[in-house]
This record gives C-alpha cells, structure tokens and sequence, in this order.
C-alpha cells in the first residue's frame, strides 16, 4: 500500500475520479488513516468513500470499481415477500420504527454471524462514528418490531437525495427483507434514485441490486447531493408497505 495515501487529521480524502486504485494490488482503496477523525466520516461520504476494516487494522477508505447500487423502484418484491408484507401489515403485534432504536440497531448488525465471514466490520469505532452521524440527522435506522421486540432491521447514511445503506440483520425470517422494502419505498416516493449497497452480494443481487461503473455512481452523488429534498422527514411506519401490494 506505498502509494495508497495516509490520512492525518486535517488531510483531505483524494478524489476518487482522479486517484483512481492508487495501489492496483488492492482495488478500491483510496486512503487510510490511523482513526476516524471527528467530520472525516460526513465528508468521506459525499466523496463516495466509505470505511471497510476489521478491529487491529488502520481505518480501510474504499470506493470500489464496479459500485453496487439498488434503483429502489426495481426492487424485487418476490410473491412470497409480498404474502409476508401482507400477514405483516394486517398483523397488530408487528410495526416499523424509523430512529427509535438507532443504537439497538446497529449492535444487532455488528453481532449478527453472516456467512463466510469471521467477526464484524462494525468496531466501537464504526459504532461511535456512526451514532455521532445520526445525532446530526444524517444516519437513519428502521426497525422492524414484534410484541415491542427488535427483530430486523437496517441502518443507512443519507445526505441530500442519496441514500447509502449500510448493514441489515434478521432475528425471524425476512425481517430485513421487510425493512428494505420499506426504505426501498420510502425512496422511490421521495425521488431517492438510488442505494448504494457498495459491495457486489448474490444476496443483493437477489433483490434488485446491480453494479454500476464508479464514475457513473459518483455523477449521480453529485447531482444527488444537490437535491432539495434534504429536508424531507424520516417519519413513516409500516403503512408504507402498501406500496409493493
């Protein structure tokens, strides 16, 4: 990594169009740091760079070629999804909950077991680092509630009209599913044209997702950024499901 650059304190991020795989033997890399910086995360963000890295690592900045992005209208309510939506709308016991349980989400993400991997990327850093962003209304969290108990949910970073989802988790079957599908509508009636997903998974893939070419999915940050939609509420509860039906 001798070319990839070491970020202080006050150091800018390098633009991803122009520092394109600074070291070609780790594709994506943009940049490291010792720690996250106070408001290095925000600003990582609207250059399209976000941090990947496990805990006794430095801090990892990526912005990976291709980019996984979900268009949320072409989200794939499968027909056993959408029986699910249905038993989940008309079940009293079941809610969602948008930035009530920011915290409880995120600790669900980071010690939920996924496959084929070992350990979380969400340290107490990501944690800290993430919480100060939705104290500043910049991260967002959906739960996914039964009898009052968290069972799925996702937590996402948005700044204009550009959402970035982070990480989902499922305490009962499709729990998650159920939060996607209510961001995913959220967003497709709010102008959000897309998620970033970052990284390629057959799993996303199975819901819509796609990769596109980085220098696409950076022009689109931009002009999203821009957007005037920044003041649009993050206020909706399980109604909004009606929207796959």
């Amino acid at each position: 990594m001798s070319n990839v650059t070491w970020l202080g304190a006050q150091d800018h991020f390098p633009n991803p169009l122009i520092c394109q795989d600074p070291d070609p033997s780790v594709p994506g890399l943009i940049a490291v740091s010792e720690r996250i910086y106070p408001g290095q995360l925000a600003k990582a963000y609207q250059l399209g760079i976000f941090p990947w890295y496990s805990d006794n690592q430095p801090v990892l900045w990526w912005s990976p070629n291709p980019r996984m992005v979900l268009e949320p209208k072409n989200f794939r309510c499968h027909h056993s999804l959408k029986k699910t939506i249905k038993q989940f709308i008309q079940d009293q016991n079941k809610s969602i909950v948008v930035d009530d349980n920011f915290g409880a989400v995120l600790r669900s993400c980071a010690m939920t077991k996924r496959k084929n991997q070992d350990g979380t990327w969400i340290t107490h850093e990501i944690m800290d680092s993430y919480t100060q962003l939705y104290e500043q209304g910049c991260a967002h969290s959906i739960s996914v509630m039964e009898h009052g108990s968290l069972i799925g949910g996702l937590y996402c970073v948005s700044f204009g009209g550009m959402v970035f989802g982070e990480s989902m988790f499922s305490h009962h079957s499709d729990a998650s599913k159920i939060a996607l599908a209510a961001l995913c509508a959220w967003c497709d009636q709010h102008q959000v044209e897309l998620i970033d997903c970052q990284q390629e998974t057959a799993h996303l893939s199975s819901l819509g997702a796609a990769p596109i070419a980085r220098e696409q999915f950076l022009a689109h940050l931009q002009k999203a950024l821009k957007q005037s939609n920044i003041d649009i509420p993050w206020d909706f509860n399980k109604a909004i499901l009606h929207h796959w039906l």
